[in-house]
């Protein structure tokens, strides 16, 4: 019985940990989108920002990064064989890789505070699709275990990341021609 109710905290651990890293970085963009606006716009709305991101990494994401963990520990105490299984390692190598993400989020939200965050919102918005990759890997690797058909995952996951990677530079593109079509409307 112990197994489920690891299983079934571990899940939404999973679910608030993601929830909270998705939208993290999305908030480091709009933050770094302020610096456009004028004052005193600009001040209000990063230090609404930085208060936001505060609570939603010490909040949400951290305790749910914890339950997380805390439940897959007891997972793995009550059938700890899985651990010869090399589908687990790779998981739980892509686990440590998510969990130095969240940890450098902490880091680039410091940054913000003090104006020394040196990312663009582009370079930003492409940050922001890591966790999309970690997760896509991991539920992968936790349904197929050992089955998992590694190259076409392998190409299904490259495949994703191009898609990202052009759609977050279409999306540019549109915003810098909104931006110029703006610009060149005759003013009333």
């Amino acid at each position: 019985m112990a197994y489920y109710w690891f299983k079934a905290f571990h899940l939404v651990g999973i679910v608030v940990w993601f929830a909270g890293l998705f939208y993290l970085v999305r908030l480091f963009i709009y933050h770094v989108e302020a610096n456009e606006q004028p004052e005193p716009a600009q001040t209000i709305l990063k230090n609404q920002y930085q208060l936001m991101e505060k609570r939603l990494y010490n909040i949400i994401t951290t305790p749910g990064m914890l339950v997380t963990v805390a439940m897959a520990i007891g997972l793995i105490s009550t059938e700890p064989e899985v651990l010869k299984q090399g589908w687990l390692h790779i998981k739980l190598l892509f686990v440590v890789l998510l969990i130095g993400y969240h940890h450098y989020c902490s880091r680039l939200m410091k940054q913000l505070a003090k104006n020394e965050c040196r990312w663009s919102s582009q370079q930003l918005r492409a940050l922001n699709e890591a966790p999309t990759v970690f997760l896509v890997a991991i539920v992968l690797l936790a349904v197929f275990k050992n089955n998992l058909p590694t190259d076409i995952t392998a190409w299904g996951i490259l495949a994703m990341i191009v898609a990202m990677a052009a759609t977050i530079q279409l999306y540019a593109r549109k915003r810098r021609l909104d931006k110029e079509k703006l610009m060149t409307q005759p003013q009333e």
